[in-house]
């Protein structure tokens, strides 16, 4: 971030604090605007990422075609409306044909899609897509389920509800064997911790 734009995001974080009545002299808060816009680049750092690059550097051939599950990943992001957090956990299958990928990679693809402003919506059909496109396998399931502080914080102040999406593609949305399998798998109450 050049000088200019360092100052101008500054100048609108003092602005913001102004206009719901503190004073950003203040001693705990005089370098508050440093420390957001700090945070706003780390936060919103997935703007910044390719998630079908990061797919693409970690394909591997593969004869299995059986469902691959990484369930359970912890997420934040933000609501586009309100700019304030959406945290939750992101369940994603897939059915290799041919190719496998790093399974480190699909939590990095749910950190740089959730990692920009949206709604939840989005944030779902974002993943699928994106190892739909990328991997090119015979389906894709992700379901995320959410807590939204939009929510919780103001309007209908519903502390603890949840939002559940899900974005279904090629055998998941077929199949309904398939899918059924899949939402026992992510519904199981078994331990899954190691």
């Amino acid at each position: 971030m050049s000088d200019n734009n360092t100052n101008e995001f500054e100048n609108a974080v003092k602005t913001m604090m102004l206009h719901v009545g503190e004073n950003p002299e203040r001693e705990g808060l005089v370098d508050t605007p440093t420390r957001v816009k700090k945070a706003y680049e780390f936060i919103y750092g997935g703007y910044k990422e390719d998630p079908k690059e990061i797919l693409s550097k970690a394909l591997f051939t593969s004869s299995n075609d059986e469902m691959v599950l990484i369930k359970d990943i912890e997420f934040y992001s933000t609501c586009e409306h309100h700019l304030l957090p959406i945290i939750g956990r992101v369940h994603v299958a897939y059915i290799p044909d041919g190719k496998v990928v790093g399974l480190s990679k699909i939590p990095r693809v749910v950190n740089v899609f959730s990692r920009r402003m949206q709604i939840q919506e989005q944030l779902t059909e974002q993943i699928a897509d994106a190892i739909m496109d990328t991997i090119k396998p015979k389906g894709v399931a992700v379901v995320v389920v959410a807590r939204h502080m939009c929510m919780e914080m103001r309007g209908v102040e519903k502390i603890n509800s949840t939002t559940t999406s899900s974005a279904l593609r090629g055998l998941f949305k077929k199949d309904e064997k398939t899918r059924s399998e899949f939402f026992s798998l992510i519904n199981s109450t078994t331990s899954t911790r190691y």
